[in-house]
């Protein structure tokens, strides 16, 4: 079993500017209740791993759900946001629905199209992930790795501190057994 978690609300989601990769945007009140939330989850669960983006606002998140749990985290820069290059800052009205729809090779200037996303999050997943990590990470990373977990891509993105739990197997086959939104409450 894995868990996917998307870091806690932060002031650039309340602010409706798009984040990608910027790396200093922190969480709101809001954001860190949800990590919290998210943590209490996490507890009843066989969690051995806390593996986390290396940006602020997934940090923030995984430190919280560590206290918790009594376990160091791991960052790594595999697990950071698809970046939107001369994007990122700006208001992500319009602009998340172009991203979506987009030809996989294509990104904003300076920017990271989807492909390049997805062989990054590949090459993580390929790795050795034990049963019982946790993954704190963002929107379109956590639904690139769902995608490519599970061999299909229904183009969701989790909410704020959401925790998605995946079923074993292997890569590419794998299941969803559960979304818990406890932290959307918060």
């Amino acid at each position: 079993m894995l868990y996917l978690v998307r870091h806690g609300e932060s002031t650039w989601n309340v602010a409706g500017l798009l984040q990608g990769c910027t790396a200093h945007v922190p969480l709101t009140a809001r954001g860190r209740a949800q990590a919290r939330a998210a943590a209490e989850v996490l507890a009843a669960r066989p969690v051995r791993a806390i593996v986390s983006s290396d940006q602020r606002r997934a940090v923030d998140t995984a430190a919280v759900i560590a206290a918790r749990l009594g376990l160091p985290v791991v960052t790594t820069a595999a697990l950071r946001e698809q970046c939107h290059g001369a994007w990122e800052g700006t208001s992500a009205a319009g602009r998340a629905e172009m991203l979506a729809g987009a030809d996989p090779d294509w990104a904003p200037p300076g920017g990271e199209p989807a492909r390049a996303l997805a062989a990054r999050v590949e090459t993580f997943l390929d790795g050795c992930v034990p049963v019982g990590t946790v993954l704190v990470s963002h929107g379109e990373t956590l639904r690139t790795a769902l995608a490519l977990l599970t061999g299909t891509d229904d183009g969701a993105v989790p909410p704020n501190g959401a925790v998605t739990s995946v079923g074993g197997g292997p890569v590419g086959s794998r299941r969803v057994l559960g979304h818990d939104r406890a932290g959307l409450l918060a």
